[in-house]
């Protein structure tokens, strides 16, 4: 259907999106229907908010709904102005508050949830028409997500969801009830998707779900992850595999086995610890307790020596006591994390722990944090001096860092998906986002690696993803191209958001 049949009505949309790497995805979805019913993505050069605003929401963090009330707030004034602009709430926020959105901001023209993101179209359109809010929510799933269009957000790497929902329980957790139970897609149609995106210039794929390696679940196959990521490095073109995020009670043998013997598939692993306490894994209904949980580690260091490896870490959880924390920083220090994503636990209405006695005081959850993050970030710095010295081959990215206009350097990602600022020696070849450049590491941060190398110790390898990016460039610009490339429009391109710690 088609929002556009006017000059008066909508032309631009922009969707700000708050969340996991589901909720990312699901924005480049909403972003191909958007373009798909006519309008166009609003400039990022223009500052001047869009006739379409899509909030796509997370309910897991503390301060979601506040963030979202205030970005409506600052809306409302210009909606007064400009009552043909229309803004639209999804994602799991919008699935959890439902109705209480349209009571706190009346302004909102749409409120939709997580199983029904395809209607978005649909549902301005009747809002426009009806003058009067829409609000849909279902309770399962209408259709699956990867079936919808897509405007990828780059053209050299991609998510691609092999699994939407979740089994377990975990008492902090509120994805369950918003995203439903799992719900796996066939082997064939994934590998399909990957195909296309290959075709298109990716070089690198990540493979997601809510808890990804206990993909097959809903046909019978426990093996199947496995053998997913196998079928993977049969793709001629793709070049790097990852995948998040994985539950560390159904991560076995075969997986481990999978990652070693497959080459395309980066010696980089996300595995959630959540507590290195086995009395608060027990009461987060976590089914691993600390010694599987470094087990898994030490295995995939014996068949991935160089693996990064690299975790979340909830502080504080109702109960915990200083002897359960002291446990965490124990295990954290066993694992050698290359980071860690750490969250002070916080009270979510909805979930089994937001009731449990034993709340701990603001002020103990703040100070253990900071001693979780001092010794984390002490690890982190002491891991990345580890790697001066070696050689890396690093994807370039189109995100620089923030010294970069000092620095002149670039950035990218090595196999392990360490971020490494290089510079690019006098003479020597700048290559494209996509392209991929061989350097020495020559100093090391917590956060990040550098490399400034000498003029034989740099090397450039044009890939068929910076051609694409070439492409795409000419494209946004009104160039004609050939070949098969995406543009900055709708394409089955994409580009995982790079993960920093919080």
């Amino acid at each position: 259907m088609t929002l556009i049949d006017d000059e008066n009505l909508p032309q631009t949309y922009e969707v700000r999106t708050f969340g996991c790497q589901m909720n990312v995805h699901d924005s480049e979805r909403l972003s191909g229907l958007l373009e798909d019913a006519g309008l166009s993505r609003k400039d990022d050069a223009d500052t001047e908010v869009a006739d379409v605003v899509v909030f796509n929401t997370c309910a897991v963090r503390e301060n979601a709904d506040n963030k979202l009330y205030g970005n409506l707030g600052q809306l409302a004034p210009l909606k007064r102005e400009r009552p043909n602009m229309q803004i639209a709430v999804g994602g799991c926020l919008a699935q959890k508050d439902r109705d209480t959105i349209l009571k706190k901001a009346p302004w909102v023209d749409v409120v939709f949830g997580t199983h029904n993101i395809g209607s978005l179209p649909t549902l301005l359109s009747r809002s426009r028409h009806n003058k009067q809010a829409e609000l849909e929510i279902l309770e399962s799933l209408d259709v699956f997500p990867s079936t919808l269009p897509t405007r990828r957000e780059s053209v050299y790497a991609g998510w691609v969801s092999i699994s939407v929902g979740c089994n377990n329980t975990c008492t902090f957790c509120i994805v369950p009830s918003l995203r439903g139970k799992e719900r796996d897609r066939r082997p064939g149609e994934i590998l399909a998707e990957i195909q296309a995106l290959v075709d298109d210039g990716a070089i690198e794929v990540t493979l997601l779900g809510q808890n990804v390696n206990s993909y097959g679940v809903e046909f019978g196959d426990r093996l199947a992850f496995g053998k997913l990521l196998r079928a993977c490095g049969e793709i001629e073109g793709l070049e790097r595999v990852r995948f998040t995020s994985p539950h560390p009670a159904a991560f076995t043998d075969d997986v481990i086995e999978a990652m070693a013997e497959t080459p395309n598939v980066m010696p980089q692993l996300h595995m959630p610890l959540q507590s290195g306490s086995d009395k608060v894994l027990k009461d987060m209904r976590r089914s691993y307790r600390s010694k599987k949980f470094l087990g898994i580690l030490d295995k995939v260091r014996e068949r991935i020596p160089h693996a990064a490896i690299t975790t979340d870490i909830i502080v504080g959880f109702p109960g915990e006591t200083e002897e359960d924390f002291q446990a965490t920083l124990d295990v954290v220090e066993a694992s050698r994390f290359s980071s860690a994503f750490t969250f002070q636990y916080s009270q979510r209405p909805g979930t089994p722990a937001a009731t449990m006695d034993d709340q701990l005081p603001k002020a103990v959850v703040q100070e253990r944090y900071e001693r979780l993050t001092a010794l984390q970030d002490r690890i982190a710095k002491e891991e990345n001096a580890k790697q001066v010295g070696r050689t890396v081959e690093v994807m370039v990215t189109e995100q620089a860092g923030r010294k970069a206009e000092e620095t002149h350097r670039l950035s990218g990602r090595a196999q392990d998906q360490r971020l490494v600022h290089f510079s690019v020696p006098e003479g020597a070849e700048v290559p494209r986002p996509g392209d991929l450049v061989t350097v020495p590491i020559t100093e090391a941060a917590a956060f990040h690696l550098i490399s400034d190398p000498a003029r034989d110790q740099y090397s450039v390898r044009r890939s068929r993803a910076g051609d694409a990016w070439d492409r795409a460039q000419a494209d946004s610009c009104g160039v004609p191209t050939t070949g098969t490339g995406g543009g900055k429009g709708k394409t089955s391109l994409g580009m995982p958001t790079l993960m920093v710690r919080k």
